[in-house]
């Protein structure tokens, strides 16, 4: 692929800790016009997470799950993000850095609460903890058929008001953080018999969910959220090449990527 110097607009887009299909979610970048994206991995990105070393990049994508070593059958061990990369981190959301985090993204740094806060949301792999209180590994069930509506008029549901059907992977989780402008919602039944246990499938039991207690979770699949001075979208959908060849998820994300980065929403993240 041709290096774009010139392109008006540069996003970072981070990876590693999860398997996917690595053409078809690349080709989804490659197809969008009028930007150039760089690909960075796990732990290489946490390098770039501060101000200055994210300063070429006008937005930061991340379909990354930094912060835990997966040893199924074993519970993963977690990885506490360094105290340079939290400084960072901080840094990039109080300078205003836009952020979209994509599907397993929302499982990173499950130590660090300021991660979950930024994101609004946290797919917990096992019980952990959040602010102090005891939360129950989170669900997962894949491939699903469900049908998204946007809720409300906003730039990132551009040309999707009549909604759209996708085969993906939805996940049963609780919204952490309030103050989130919610974008998108499922109509599916987000209750712990229609998933499956996430620290079962960690210990080899997949579709399982014997022993596995989780209370009723949020259908939003998209929201906006302000985090420090930063602009955030967060999309939970984006499992497989599917879903990455999807003209209306294309749109979806491509609007995302567009309305972060735009002066509008710099300016809603200033004032919130």
């Amino acid at each position: 692929m041709v290096i774009r110097y010139d392109a008006p607009l540069n996003v970072l887009v981070s990876t590693k800790g999860h398997p996917f299909d690595t053409p078809a979610f690349f080709g989804m970048f490659d197809a969008m016009r009028g930007m150039t994206w760089t690909h960075v991995e796990q732990p290489a990105t946490a390098a770039l997470m501060s101000p200055e070393g994210a300063s070429d990049f006008d937005a930061l994508l991340f379909y990354d799950v930094p912060g835990l070593q997966f040893k199924t059958p074993k519970p993963p061990d977690l990885i506490a993000p360094t105290e340079a990369f939290k400084s960072g981190f901080r840094g990039l959301l109080d300078a205003g850095k836009p952020m979209i985090f994509l599907h397993h993204a929302i499982a990173g740094w499950p130590l660090w609460d300021d991660y979950a806060e930024a994101i609004g949301a946290r797919f917990f792999y096992q019980p952990g903890r959040y602010k102090g209180r005891d939360h129950p590994d989170s669900g997962y069930v894949f491939p699903v058929e469900f049908t998204l509506t946007p809720e409300g008029d906003h730039p990132v549901t551009k040309g999707l008001e009549g909604g759209f059907t996708l085969t993906d992977e939805l996940y049963l989780i609780e919204m952490l953080e309030d103050g989130i402008v919610p974008l998108l919602r499922a109509d599916y039944a987000f209750h712990q018999d229609n998933f499956y246990s996430a620290a079962n499938a960690l210990e080899a039991r997949m579709w399982t969910r014997d022993g596995w207690t989780h209370g009723p979770g949020t259908d939003l699949i998209a929201w906006a959220k302000i985090s420090g001075n930063a602009p955030t979208v967060t999309i939970l959908c984006g499992n497989d090449a599917k879903t990455y060849g999807d003209d209306n998820f294309r749109r979806l994300l491509r609007n995302a990527i567009d309305w972060v980065t735009s002066d509008a929403a710099a300016e809603w993240a200033r004032s919130g």
